[in-house]
């Protein structure tokens, strides 16, 4: 978890093997996306093994990383928690999906426009991209990933939203200039609580237990 190569492949090898089994296990093409979400945070890790091996600086796996990181999990998270989460619950998905949105499509533009570079920081890797207003980014992004965790229909996705809101305040406040790298890992951890989701997940449309 962040602290070396071999941390990050080991373990977004396993993560990844878990959101497989979660994939495998949910019969409803709607949980897919949600179910899969481990595959991508274990993937996610795998590309920072990949980054510590190259040193950091730019590269192919400095911008996969923040691809990842950034836009595509501000997107990803939004959606996937609104396709599995019953009707009567999608409503209060409406500002954590457009919160996604607006800010995908900004962390996108400023991906295509701006250089990505890391730098290893003794156990901790930093990434910089150099945005305008960083804190009204930031703020749409933890409102579309978090916030759709937290207003999900589903206890077990929420509890998910409850771990990953903890890891965040603890990576700002020990890793401030790491901020995205150490929750990013956290978040791949505590994604394993996906595999009781899954487990549990029926056919049964309305179910939110």
């Amino acid at each position: 978890m962040c602290w070396s190569a071999t941390a990050d492949l080991t373990a977004g090898i396993c993560i990844s093997a878990i959101g497989v089994v979660c994939v495998a296990r949910v019969r409803r093409v709607h949980d897919v996306p949600l179910a899969a979400l481990p595959v991508l945070l274990g993937a996610h890790q795998i590309v920072e093994a990949l980054v510590w091996d190259a040193g950091g600086g730019e590269g192919p796996a400095t911008t996969a990383w923040a691809v990842i990181a950034m836009p595509l999990l501000a997107l990803w998270i939004p959606l996937a928690v609104l396709l599995a989460s019953p009707p009567g619950s999608r409503r209060r998905l409406v500002v954590p999906v457009a919160a996604g949105v607006v800010t995908a499509g900004a962390l996108s533009y400023y991906l295509a426009t701006r250089d990505v570079t890391a730098e290893i920081r003794g156990h901790t890797i930093g990434y910089a991209v150099h945005l305008p207003q960083p804190e009204i980014v930031v703020v749409g992004y933890l409102l579309a990933t978090i916030g759709a965790l937290l207003l999900s229909g589903d206890r077990t996705v929420r509890l998910l939203g409850v771990l990953v809101t903890v890891g965040a305040v603890v990576c700002a406040v020990i890793w401030r200039l790491e901020f995205v790298s150490t929750w990013c890992a956290f978040a791949a951890l505590a994604s394993v609580v996906m595999l009781g989701w899954a487990w549990h997940r029926t056919d049964a449309p309305g179910r939110t237990a």
